[in-house]
């Protein structure tokens, strides 16, 4: 197998039929399970992971029709993916509970998973995460969660063309193999287009999990990361910029206030789509003051 094809950690599990990938490092529990943004992979969260293993079990994994896992029609519920991850960290002799670190549309699947399987979640890092009640904390309605239609072949090409720069810069400390085979798999087409198709559907995320009632809760630390990433830069207006960061900031509190253990950190420098690498010892930080807590 090329480089782009053969993942460079980690080893494959069957689940319903599918072959899934799972990168497991440390000992003992909590186990700290990471949940990646749209168009991320697993293993684009080895930084933190590795220094999380060295005081608990890290998974790090990639959802059905997403990084070396096998296709699937996207996009899917978030019951689809939760259940999906529940089974493989099963499959893959995980056992609960879980402390859930999730970033951006990971946020969707967290809350999901919560809803679906409460015993088995000890706590929940959010990392500027995606939350069902985004639509109530912006006040402009630029921002509300809208439908957003895959762009056309030529236009992902032109992505997959420009994203390069970001994924070196993010992935640069990254050990050579793993770096390269990131690379090789990121930067295609069909990688672009997943994540699109999984971005696109973030409506019909927050509808599906506002009708599955509450969220059961747990305590959890919920990031919010006031950098502006360079795309929303040239896509925003500034007054639209500052009204998402007051937004955001409003979600945080009030994601934290949501449970008794609850509590809201503000990164003023760390962008949504690269928080793991612009601020990796706060995050790491919040993911083991988190684990101890719930311990």
């Amino acid at each position: 197998m090329s480089t782009s094809q053969q993942p460079p950690l980690g080893r494959f599990h069957q689940v319903d039929g599918r072959r899934l990938l799972l990168h497991r490092s440390g000992a003992g529990g909590p186990a700290v399970v990471f949940l990646p943004g749209a168009s991320a992979f697993g293993l684009d969260y080895l930084n933190i992971h590795e220094r999380v293993s060295a005081f608990t079990t890290s998974v790090l994994y990639d959802r059905a029709g997403t990084g070396w896992s096998d296709p699937a029609e996207l996009p899917r519920t978030a019951a689809e993916v939760a259940t999906e991850l529940r089974d493989l960290l099963r499959a893959a002799d995980v056992p609960g509970p879980y402390v859930l670190v999730a970033h951006s549309l990971g946020g969707a699947y967290a809350r999901r998973f919560l809803q679906l399987f409460p015993g088995e979640v000890a706590g929940v890092v959010y990392l500027d995460a995606f939350n069902e009640d985004w639509d109530v904390h912006m006040a402009d309605e630029r921002l509300r969660l809208k439908p957003q239609p895959v762009p056309g072949g030529l236009t992902l090409r032109l992505v997959t063309l420009l994203a390069g720069g970001q994924y070196r810069k993010m992935l640069a400390g990254w050990p050579r193999e793993v770096r390269d085979a990131l690379l090789a798999r990121h930067l295609t087409v069909g990688s672009q287009r997943a994540g699109a198709q999984e971005r696109g559907d973030l409506p019909e995320l927050a509808t599906e999990i506002k009708a599955a009632g509450p969220v059961p809760g747990r305590p959890l630390l919920a990031f919010t990361a006031l950098g502006v990433d360079p795309a929303m830069r040239l896509m925003m207006p500034r007054k639209t910029l500052a009204a998402m960061g007051d937004g955001k900031l409003r979600l945080g509190e009030a994601l934290a206030a949501s449970v008794p253990e609850g509590e809201h950190r503000v990164l003023e420098k760390a962008r949504h789509s690269t928080i793991c690498t612009d601020e990796p010892d706060a995050v790491l930080r919040g993911v083991r003051d988190l684990w101890q807590r719930v311990r």
